[in-house]
């Protein structure tokens, strides 16, 4: 059987034995629920550390419950790696930070290393790539291509009418895509993986794009995850996640 096949498998398993909650939207075509809005049931992390809430993957840290250190819920329906991922995301707290791992490696203590569709209630990381090994890879804003010696060129994205107007107004495009998040409410966070190609989009605009062809460290496939992060209270919720696999070709 070959790795798509057996990724495609669980996947279909998964769907057989899971189903949405009747207040989650209507899955679209070619998409397969990875959560069935009641229970954890296909995930796995940190015992005691995340739980559904009003039909929402959650984790919470309070003053009396601190986050000392980084964890992630892990996914146990396959380690895509050519697909479009879609969901809905909440981020409460003036120091809230999170993200959605994909393409990584699984470590001991419910870690990972690998790319992370990042976010953050600031203004540094909402939207960007980020990657445990080299850190920023594509800020938001930006289109990079990174040759197989790590050699990057960036450019700026193309940005709808709403954020030009924004820019032209005066502010950075980098600041202007901020203005599209809508910080401590629901969002949604789209990861587009197609060969060395990924694109993060929040609320269905691009924030940032990237072409990661580097030796060694451009991941093909991996776990996709949900990360609880250390520092102050804070909460973050995941609903109607779902995934679409893509066949392994690069866009141009």
């Amino acid at each position: 059987m070959t790795f798509r096949n057996c990724i495609t498998g669980s996947l279909l398993l998964l769907a057989t034995t899971l189903s949405l909650s009747s207040a989650a939207a209507e899955i679209e075509t070619g998409f397969i629920p990875m959560f069935n809005g009641k229970d954890l049931t296909g995930w796995e992390g940190l015992p005691g550390a995340w739980s559904v809430v009003d039909g929402a993957i959650t984790a919470e840290s309070t003053p009396e419950k601190p986050c000392k250190a980084a964890h992630y819920l892990m996914w146990r329906g396959g380690k895509p790696g050519d697909f479009e991922l879609r969901t809905e995301f909440r981020l409460q707290g003036p120091g809230a930070n999170s993200g959605i791992q994909f393409r990584s490696r699984e470590v001991p203590n419910w870690d990972t290393s690998g790319y992370q569709a990042d976010m953050e209630n600031g203004d540094q990381w909402f939207g960007c790539l980020f990657e445990h090994t080299r850190g920023g890879i594509t800020m938001r804003g930006e289109k990079v291509v990174i040759d197989s010696d790590g050699k990057k060129a960036v450019s700026p994205i193309a940005v709808p009418e709403q954020v030009q107007e924004l820019i032209t107004g005066g502010l950075s495009q980098s600041a202007a895509l901020l203005r599209q998040v809508k910080k401590g409410e629901w969002n949604s966070y789209t990861i587009i993986a197609r060969g060395p190609d990924i694109t993060l989009k929040i609320n269905d605009i691009v924030m940032c794009q990237v072409r990661d062809q580097q030796a060694g460290l451009a991941a093909k496939d991996g776990v996709i995850a949900l990360q609880m992060h250390p520092g102050p209270p804070m909460k973050v919720q995941f609903k109607n996640i779902r995934i679409k696999l893509l066949d392994a070709k690069s866009s141009n």
